[in-house]
């Protein structure tokens, strides 16, 4: 199992729309709208590496009004 964290930079306003959003896409099991650099931070257990990327790449870089995206794979 691969946990991640994926930090998303949202356009201006979008922030709530977006984690509800978040929350409801596929492997992505929390989504939380913080302060700092990005404004939402999501959550996603999957099962392999490649699944982080899809995931990121076409669910949520897909989302209307994300601007950008960082993502951190746990070690753990």
């Amino acid at each position: 199992m691969v946990h991640a964290f994926v930090m998303v930079k949202t356009a201006a306003g979008s922030s709530e729309g977006l984690v509800d959003s978040l929350r409801t896409a596929g492997p992505i099991s929390e989504a939380h709208i913080v302060a700092g650099e990005y404004d939402i931070i999501a959550e996603l257990d999957v099962g392999e590496v490649y699944d982080v990327l899809d995931t990121v790449a076409n669910q949520v870089r897909s989302l209307e009004g994300v601007a950008d995206t960082r993502t951190y794979i746990s070690m753990q």
